[in-house]
């Protein structure tokens, strides 16, 4: 077996070196971003790493040979490079040899590109593997043999048209009292004077505040900023009964926007709190608040957390800080979830953003197809 490492400045490149040098027959382990050259850590190159293999000789056993043989690498050391460092490159492409073969995928050139895409998006293998099987069998059915770029397009379209099942709604104005919930940092007071902000201007929506996070004077000293700033009514309730009190208070209101207290998700007395001091009744709608730059394990973890609550749809924040938003495609997907809003910046209430499968799928392709 023959393993090589290309680096080149975007895929398509670093496939050309990799047919020309290696054919056709050639497997892609791994892609990945990297950054090269650059002084004193500035003006760095974005550049695509491509790990390759080809087996020159595949091992076929004979009937009375059922071992298999490890293939061998006869390959002369880099400059610079040891023994140790060529046998943990060997059990890291050993390792990625497995994850591949246990998500049972074995797709052409092309297809393994959207495929690894995806997977560089951090989508989820499961995902993935149906994404790209569902393009394979469409175009088996139509018998094309299409090149890279009408496979990404159709990718695109395929994530689309699954998207497409689910609600992108956001606040449907029929109910009044509407909660914002979600872990520490995700930014929960901003996402909610960015949807005053735009329920004032597009909707003429009256709105007050409410502010449960009373475990942050900052957060409190926060939200009265924007309240002052869009001459909103607000008011701090530090048990359910001054929430009920507030509720009372601002009847009169079109809405009510709840900031809840950010606490460590794992911790589950934070669920419990949540519930002894908001009154999830008929009359709210409350929405999940989630950090793109999270860990995609994290991000699962935290939607099952929550998965107790009531929760309509989510608003994913923090989407101009990642070039990944597979996160996205995870929870919509696999939990059946909405996705109500999308935020890329702190300017109230300008950067909120309106999802559709259209704008989903652009930020996830787009990387790759430059949409």
């Amino acid at each position: 077996m023959k393993v090589k490492k290309y680096v080149a400045p975007t895929m398509p490149e670093a496939m050309h070196q990799i047919r020309k040098e290696l054919g056709s027959d050639a497997v892609i382990l791994n892609s990945k971003e990297v950054n090269n050259g650059g002084f004193l850590g500035l003006f760095k190159k974005r550049s695509i790493e491509v790990i390759a293999a080809l087996d020159r000789q595949p091992h076929v056993p004979s009937s009375k040979d059922t071992s298999r043989s490890k293939p061998v690498i006869k390959e002369s050391l880099p400059k610079g490079q040891t023994d140790t460092d060529i046998l943990g490159e060997i059990r890291h492409l050993k390792k990625m040899v497995e994850q591949q073969s246990s998500e049972k995928q074995d797709y052409k050139a092309d297809y393994k590109i959207a495929y690894q895409h995806l997977r560089d998006q951090e989508i989820v293998a499961e995902i993935a593997i149906e994404i790209i099987n569902s393009v394979v069998e469409d175009h088996e059915n139509k018998s094309v043999n299409p090149e890279l770029d009408e496979i990404l397009y159709d990718t695109q379209k395929e994530i689309e048209s699954r998207l497409g099942k689910l609600s992108f709604e956001g606040l449907s104005f029929h109910k009044k009292i509407i909660h914002l919930v979600g872990p520490t940092g995700v930014g929960k007071t901003t996402t909610l004077a960015k949807v005053a902000a735009s329920s004032m201007l597009q909707k003429k929506k009256k709105i007050a505040f409410i502010t449960a996070d009373t475990y942050r004077i900052a957060a409190i000293e926060q939200l009265k900023t924007y309240a002052d700033i869009l001459d909103i009514p607000v008011e701090v309730a530090y048990d359910i009964q001054g929430y009920k009190a507030a509720i009372k208070k601002f009847e009169a209101y079109d809405l009510i926007l709840v900031d809840t207290a950010g606490r460590n998700f794992r911790d589950p007395r934070y669920i419990e709190e949540l519930k002894s001091n908001i009154d999830f009744n008929d009359d709210i709608e409350t929405f999940l608040v989630l950090s793109l730059t999270a860990k995609p394990k994290d991000i699962v973890e935290i939607y099952e957390q929550f998965q107790h609550i009531p929760i309509k749809e989510v608003i994913f924040t923090k989407i101009d800080e990642t070039r990944q938003y597979g996160s996205m495609l995870n929870i919509s997907l696999h939990k059946k979830m909405g996705i109500a809003y999308m935020t890329n910046g702190q300017d109230v209430p300008d950067d909120l953003i309106l999802p559709t499968p259209k704008v989903i799928s652009n930020y996830i392709m787009g990387a790759y197809r430059n949409v």
